[in-house]
Protein backbone atom coordinates (compact mmCIF):
# COMPACT_ATOMS: atom_id res chain seq x y z
CA UNK A 1 0.00 0.00 0.00
CA UNK A 2 2.83 2.46 0.40
CA UNK A 3 4.38 1.85 -2.64
CA UNK A 4 1.15 2.30 -4.63
CA UNK A 5 0.70 6.02 -2.45
CA UNK A 6 4.18 7.02 -3.24
CA UNK A 7 3.28 5.82 -7.26
CA UNK A 8 0.68 7.93 -6.56
CA UNK A 9 2.41 11.11 -5.44
CA UNK A 10 5.41 10.67 -8.28
CA UNK A 11 2.66 10.08 -11.15
CA UNK A 12 1.01 13.21 -10.08
CA UNK A 13 3.83 14.80 -9.50
CA UNK A 14 5.67 14.52 -13.10
CA UNK A 15 2.14 14.65 -14.57
CA UNK A 16 1.70 18.34 -13.11
CA UNK A 17 5.27 18.88 -13.94
CA UNK A 18 4.42 18.40 -17.38
CA UNK A 19 0.97 19.70 -17.54
CA UNK A 20 2.36 23.15 -16.14
CA UNK A 21 5.92 22.90 -18.87
CA UNK A 22 3.58 22.58 -22.18
CA UNK A 23 0.52 25.26 -20.70
CA UNK A 24 2.99 27.73 -20.16
CA UNK A 25 5.21 27.38 -23.29
CA UNK A 26 1.98 27.49 -25.45
CA UNK A 27 1.29 30.90 -24.01
CA UNK A 28 4.57 32.98 -23.77
CA UNK A 29 4.01 35.65 -26.03
CA UNK A 30 1.03 36.34 -24.63
CA UNK A 31 2.00 36.12 -20.85
CA UNK A 32 4.87 38.02 -21.74
CA UNK A 33 2.91 41.07 -23.34
CA UNK A 34 0.37 40.40 -20.36
CA UNK A 35 2.70 41.49 -18.01
CA UNK A 36 4.27 44.25 -19.92
CA UNK A 37 1.10 46.16 -20.06
CA UNK A 38 0.46 45.13 -16.09
CA UNK A 39 3.67 46.59 -15.39
CA UNK A 40 3.07 49.71 -16.95
CA UNK A 41 0.72 52.93 -16.12
CA UNK A 42 -0.34 53.52 -19.40
CA UNK A 43 -2.19 52.36 -22.34
CA UNK A 44 -4.85 50.21 -21.27
CA UNK A 45 -4.71 46.48 -22.83
CA UNK A 46 -7.14 46.00 -25.91
CA UNK A 47 -6.74 42.77 -28.14
CA UNK A 48 -5.45 44.82 -31.22
CA UNK A 49 -3.00 46.75 -29.09
CA UNK A 50 -1.58 43.62 -27.39
CA UNK A 51 -0.90 41.94 -31.04
CA UNK A 52 0.74 44.88 -31.97
CA UNK A 53 2.98 45.17 -29.18
CA UNK A 54 3.63 41.63 -29.85
CA UNK A 55 4.67 42.35 -33.53
CA UNK A 56 6.77 45.20 -32.86
CA UNK A 57 9.05 43.04 -29.93
CA UNK A 58 9.38 40.67 -32.63
CA UNK A 59 10.69 42.84 -35.08
CA UNK A 60 12.70 45.23 -32.96
CA UNK A 61 14.37 42.19 -30.76
CA UNK A 62 13.33 38.99 -33.06
CA UNK A 63 11.20 35.63 -32.85
CA UNK A 64 12.64 34.09 -29.64
CA UNK A 65 12.38 37.31 -27.80
CA UNK A 66 8.71 36.48 -27.55
CA UNK A 67 9.66 33.47 -25.27
CA UNK A 68 12.07 36.06 -23.19
CA UNK A 69 11.89 35.12 -19.53
CA UNK A 70 10.04 31.32 -20.69
CA UNK A 71 13.55 29.64 -19.12
CA UNK A 72 12.89 31.93 -15.37
CA UNK A 73 8.86 30.54 -16.26
CA UNK A 74 10.01 26.72 -16.68
CA UNK A 75 11.98 26.95 -13.70
CA UNK A 76 9.15 28.16 -12.15
CA UNK A 77 6.31 26.51 -13.27
CA UNK A 78 7.36 22.88 -13.75
CA UNK A 79 7.97 22.69 -9.70
CA UNK A 80 4.71 25.23 -9.30
CA UNK A 81 2.39 22.88 -11.33
CA UNK A 82 4.30 19.64 -10.05
CA UNK A 83 3.42 20.69 -6.31
CA UNK A 84 -0.29 21.85 -7.24
CA UNK A 85 -1.35 19.13 -8.97
CA UNK A 86 0.21 16.92 -6.44
CA UNK A 87 -1.42 18.71 -3.47
CA UNK A 88 -4.79 18.87 -4.98
CA UNK A 89 -4.83 15.30 -5.21
CA UNK A 90 -3.25 14.83 -1.47
CA UNK A 91 -5.87 17.83 -0.37
CA UNK A 92 -8.63 15.65 -2.45
CA UNK A 93 -8.12 12.46 -0.40
CA UNK A 94 -7.38 13.97 2.69
CA UNK A 95 -10.55 15.60 2.65
CA UNK A 96 -12.79 13.07 1.60
CA UNK A 97 -12.01 11.21 4.51
CA UNK A 98 -12.70 13.70 6.62
CA UNK A 99 -16.00 14.27 5.18
CA UNK A 100 -16.98 10.77 4.34
CA UNK A 101 -16.88 11.03 0.78
CA UNK A 102 -13.74 8.25 0.43
CA UNK A 103 -13.83 7.21 -3.30
CA UNK A 104 -17.03 9.82 -4.57
CA UNK A 105 -16.41 13.12 -5.98
CA UNK A 106 -16.33 16.00 -3.09
CA UNK A 107 -19.17 18.31 -2.67
CA UNK A 108 -19.09 21.63 -4.02
CA UNK A 109 -17.41 23.44 -0.93
CA UNK A 110 -14.38 20.85 -0.30
CA UNK A 111 -13.99 20.78 -3.83
CA UNK A 112 -13.27 24.43 -3.89
CA UNK A 113 -10.96 24.13 -0.53
CA UNK A 114 -8.98 21.34 -2.13
CA UNK A 115 -7.95 24.07 -4.79
CA UNK A 116 -7.66 26.91 -2.63
CA UNK A 117 -5.03 25.03 -0.01
CA UNK A 118 -3.39 23.28 -3.59
CA UNK A 119 -2.64 26.65 -5.06
CA UNK A 120 -1.73 27.95 -1.76
CA UNK A 121 0.86 25.40 -0.99
CA UNK A 122 2.21 25.53 -4.34
CA UNK A 123 2.75 29.39 -4.51
CA UNK A 124 4.23 29.68 -0.94
CA UNK A 125 7.22 27.06 -2.09
CA UNK A 126 8.13 28.81 -5.27
CA UNK A 127 7.25 32.67 -5.16
CA UNK A 128 10.78 33.90 -5.25
CA UNK A 129 10.86 31.88 -9.21
CA UNK A 130 7.68 33.80 -10.28
CA UNK A 131 9.33 37.27 -8.97
CA UNK A 132 12.39 36.91 -11.04
CA UNK A 133 10.08 35.45 -14.13
CA UNK A 134 8.69 39.22 -13.73
CA UNK A 135 11.53 41.00 -13.88
CA UNK A 136 12.75 39.34 -16.69
CA UNK A 137 9.69 40.11 -18.54
CA UNK A 138 9.68 43.58 -17.95
CA UNK A 139 13.35 44.26 -18.68
CA UNK A 140 15.77 44.51 -21.47
CA UNK A 141 17.88 41.49 -22.09
CA UNK A 142 21.09 44.01 -21.57
CA UNK A 143 19.67 44.10 -17.75
CA UNK A 144 19.71 40.91 -16.37
CA UNK A 145 21.69 38.15 -18.70
CA UNK A 146 20.18 34.99 -16.95
CA UNK A 147 18.32 33.48 -14.05
CA UNK A 148 21.11 33.76 -11.56
CA UNK A 149 22.03 37.18 -12.74
CA UNK A 150 18.25 38.07 -11.56
CA UNK A 151 18.74 36.80 -7.99
CA UNK A 152 22.40 38.33 -7.26
CA UNK A 153 21.28 41.73 -8.72
CA UNK A 154 18.00 42.49 -6.64
CA UNK A 155 19.91 40.76 -3.38
CA UNK A 156 22.44 43.33 -3.75
CA UNK A 157 20.94 46.15 -5.14
CA UNK A 158 17.57 46.17 -3.31
CA UNK A 159 17.60 43.21 -0.88
CA UNK A 160 16.80 39.91 0.02
CA UNK A 161 13.14 40.69 0.76
CA UNK A 162 12.22 41.89 -2.51
CA UNK A 163 12.33 38.65 -3.79
CA UNK A 164 9.26 38.00 -1.96
CA UNK A 165 7.43 41.66 -2.80
CA UNK A 166 4.26 41.17 -3.68
CA UNK A 167 3.60 37.82 -1.65
CA UNK A 168 0.42 38.94 0.33
CA UNK A 169 -1.49 39.87 -2.94
CA UNK A 170 -0.03 36.79 -4.63
CA UNK A 171 -1.67 34.38 -1.51
CA UNK A 172 -5.06 36.58 -1.58
CA UNK A 173 -5.53 35.78 -5.71
CA UNK A 174 -4.50 32.34 -5.60
CA UNK A 175 -7.42 30.90 -3.42
CA UNK A 176 -10.21 31.89 -5.50
CA UNK A 177 -7.87 31.63 -8.39
CA UNK A 178 -7.13 27.67 -7.99
CA UNK A 179 -9.96 27.76 -5.62
CA UNK A 180 -12.24 28.42 -8.17
CA UNK A 181 -10.02 26.68 -11.27
CA UNK A 182 -10.12 23.21 -9.62
CA UNK A 183 -13.90 23.52 -8.55
CA UNK A 184 -15.06 24.78 -11.95
CA UNK A 185 -13.55 21.78 -13.97
CA UNK A 186 -13.73 18.87 -11.30
CA UNK A 187 -17.83 20.12 -11.34
CA UNK A 188 -18.05 20.03 -14.67
CA UNK A 189 -16.14 16.78 -15.38
CA UNK A 190 -18.96 15.23 -12.49
CA UNK A 191 -21.77 16.69 -14.48
CA UNK A 192 -20.45 15.72 -17.64
CA UNK A 193 -20.39 11.81 -16.11
CA UNK A 194 -24.08 11.77 -14.40
CA UNK A 195 -25.53 13.12 -18.11
CA UNK A 196 -23.53 11.63 -20.70
CA UNK A 197 -23.09 8.80 -18.82
CA UNK A 198 -19.56 8.25 -19.82
CA UNK A 199 -16.82 7.52 -17.12
CA UNK A 200 -14.42 10.23 -18.31
CA UNK A 201 -14.23 13.18 -21.03
CA UNK A 202 -12.83 13.19 -24.56
CA UNK A 203 -9.58 15.28 -25.00
CA UNK A 204 -11.80 18.25 -26.83
CA UNK A 205 -14.13 18.04 -23.74
CA UNK A 206 -11.09 18.21 -21.26
CA UNK A 207 -9.71 21.41 -23.25
CA UNK A 208 -13.38 23.08 -22.87
CA UNK A 209 -13.94 22.36 -19.37
CA UNK A 210 -10.35 23.50 -18.66
CA UNK A 211 -10.82 26.42 -20.75
CA UNK A 212 -14.11 27.57 -18.59
CA UNK A 213 -12.13 26.73 -15.08
CA UNK A 214 -9.64 29.33 -16.31
CA UNK A 215 -11.70 31.86 -17.64
CA UNK A 216 -13.74 31.76 -14.31
CA UNK A 217 -10.69 31.30 -11.62
CA UNK A 218 -8.79 34.31 -13.58
CA UNK A 219 -11.53 37.16 -14.05
CA UNK A 220 -12.53 36.37 -10.10
CA UNK A 221 -8.57 37.23 -8.94
CA UNK A 222 -7.32 39.69 -12.07
CA UNK A 223 -6.84 42.95 -9.71
CA UNK A 224 -4.82 41.11 -7.09
CA UNK A 225 -2.57 39.83 -10.23
CA UNK A 226 -2.01 43.25 -11.67
CA UNK A 227 -0.96 44.27 -8.12
CA UNK A 228 1.16 41.55 -7.41
CA UNK A 229 3.20 42.16 -10.99
CA UNK A 230 2.91 46.07 -10.04
CA UNK A 231 4.97 45.33 -7.03
CA UNK A 232 7.24 42.72 -8.18
CA UNK A 233 8.23 45.22 -11.05
CA UNK A 234 8.37 48.30 -8.75
CA UNK A 235 12.21 48.59 -8.29
CA UNK A 236 12.95 48.57 -12.23
CA UNK A 237 9.82 50.62 -13.13
CA UNK A 238 10.21 53.56 -11.11
CA UNK A 239 7.79 52.84 -8.52
CA UNK A 240 7.70 52.56 -4.78
CA UNK A 241 5.01 50.22 -3.78
CA UNK A 242 4.60 49.71 -0.02
CA UNK A 243 1.37 47.54 0.45
CA UNK A 244 -1.69 46.18 -1.66
CA UNK A 245 -3.90 49.18 -0.56
CA UNK A 246 -1.64 51.94 -1.41
CA UNK A 247 -0.74 50.11 -4.75
CA UNK A 248 -4.39 49.86 -5.74
CA UNK A 249 -5.24 53.35 -4.40
CA UNK A 250 -2.14 54.38 -6.55
CA UNK A 251 -3.50 52.39 -9.59
CA UNK A 252 -7.12 53.86 -8.89
CA UNK A 253 -6.14 57.53 -8.70
CA UNK A 254 -3.42 57.62 -11.96
CA UNK A 255 -5.77 55.35 -13.99
CA UNK A 256 -9.16 54.35 -12.88
CA UNK A 257 -10.33 51.51 -11.17
CA UNK A 258 -11.55 49.25 -14.78
CA UNK A 259 -8.44 51.00 -16.86
CA UNK A 260 -5.50 50.25 -13.95
CA UNK A 261 -7.33 47.03 -11.72
CA UNK A 262 -8.41 44.98 -15.01
CA UNK A 263 -5.34 45.75 -17.41
CA UNK A 264 -4.49 43.27 -19.34
CA UNK A 265 -7.79 41.20 -18.53
CA UNK A 266 -8.79 40.78 -22.37
CA UNK A 267 -5.60 39.61 -22.92
CA UNK A 268 -5.95 36.83 -19.98
CA UNK A 269 -9.46 36.02 -21.54
CA UNK A 270 -7.47 34.42 -24.62
CA UNK A 271 -4.59 33.29 -23.00
CA UNK A 272 -5.78 32.23 -19.37
CA UNK A 273 -8.69 29.51 -21.06
CA UNK A 274 -5.84 28.05 -23.75
CA UNK A 275 -2.99 27.75 -20.77
CA UNK A 276 -5.59 26.06 -18.32
CA UNK A 277 -7.50 23.85 -20.92
CA UNK A 278 -3.76 22.44 -22.03
CA UNK A 279 -2.94 22.45 -18.59
CA UNK A 280 -5.55 19.94 -16.98
CA UNK A 281 -6.41 18.09 -19.78
CA UNK A 282 -2.43 17.25 -20.31
CA UNK A 283 -2.16 16.34 -16.64
CA UNK A 284 -5.29 14.09 -17.16
CA UNK A 285 -3.99 12.15 -20.21
CA UNK A 286 -0.46 12.15 -18.73
CA UNK A 287 -1.95 10.23 -15.34
CA UNK A 288 -3.97 8.04 -17.69
CA UNK A 289 -1.01 7.05 -20.13
CA UNK A 290 1.18 6.81 -16.66
CA UNK A 291 -1.10 4.24 -14.35
CA UNK A 292 -1.66 2.33 -17.79
CA UNK A 293 2.06 2.09 -18.23
CA UNK A 294 1.83 0.97 -14.79
CA UNK A 295 -0.62 -1.59 -15.23
CA UNK A 296 0.99 -3.17 -18.04
CA UNK A 297 4.21 -3.52 -16.51
CA UNK A 298 2.55 -5.54 -13.62
CA UNK A 299 0.53 -7.56 -15.60
CA UNK A 300 3.95 -8.67 -18.04
CA UNK A 301 5.42 -9.28 -14.10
Amino acid sequence: QGMQEQKKVLNSLMSGALAGAVAKTAVAPLDRTKIMFQGKSAGFCKILYSYRLIYRTYLNEGLWSLWRGNSATMVRVIPYAAIQFCAHEEYKQLLGSYYGFQGKALTPFPRFIAGSLAGTTAAMLTYPLDMVRARMAVTPKEMYSNIVHVFIRISREEGLKTLYRGFTPTILGVIPYAGLSFFTYETLKKLHADHSGKPQPSPPERLLFGACAGLIGQSASYPLDVVRRRMQTAGVMGHTYSSILLTMQEIIREEGLIRGLYKGLSMNWVKGPIAVGISFTTFDLTQILLRKLQHSTNVER
